[in-house]
């Protein structure tokens, strides 16, 4: 069944249309709290239409994905405490033993805890989303918080815009002629990691 390639293709076309960039810094900005959808999938198209402004999205996509993640963070650090007492009272001593494992090797392993947050923003398979609320909950320290956040997100765009200035069309050629299989590929990778983490529960 054939179907990254239609969504490619609508990709390209809301890229290159004339308020993509809305919709690009729009997509940054709440996929760090709530959307489900990263804004590469929009990022990429962009860069490719328009490399030589590949930087210039790259960075405008890393600027609201940081205002996003502060939306993200103040709503792990406001709503933990509001939403918790209506869990059941086995979801809160699960929840309420975890955030205070994190919370201690916080305080302990605090170097190590900033590297895993920045691998965190770095890498796509943990939605960003988790990883702003879950600061926000254990109770980060907001300039680290946003040092991280701008290190792992920035190297992911600024990589990208890299690629597409090196590459360039013949990355497109190889994307669009291998679509299908890259599409597919990502869905049984993610499906393998939830089976998985069903296997260790």
């Amino acid at each position: 069944m054939r179907l990254f390639g239609a969504l490619y293709a609508r990709a390209l076309k809301w890229a290159r249309h004339p308020r993509a960039i809305y919709y690009l810094c729009g997509l940054s900005f709440v996929e760090a709290f709530i959307f489900p959808v990263m804004p590469e999938v929009m990022l990429a198209p962009m860069m490719l239409g328009k490399r030589h402004r590949a930087f210039f999205y790259a960075n405008l996509s890393l600027v609201f994905s940081l205002l996003g993640s502060l939306v993200g963070y103040a709503l792990g650090h406001w709503a933990y405490d509001s939403i918790h007492p209506l869990l059941s009272p086995a979801m809160q001593q699960t929840i309420g033993t975890w955030v205070a494992q994190l919370r201690s090797d916080m305080s302990q392993h605090w170097l190590a805890m900033l590297g895993a947050l920045m691998l965190a923003a770095l890498q796509p398979v943990i939605p960003m989303k988790f990883v702003t609320w879950a600061a926000g909950i254990v109770g980060v320290p907001l300039v680290p918080f946003l040092a991280c956040m701008a290190i792992g997100r920035g190297k992911r765009v600024w990589l990208l815009a890299l690629l597409v200035r090196v590459v360039g069309e013949r990355a497109e050629q190889i994307l669009h002629k291998n679509i299908e299989r890259i599409g597919w590929a990502v869905v049984a990778v993610i499906g393998l990691l939830l089976v998985w983490w069903l296997w260790l529960r």
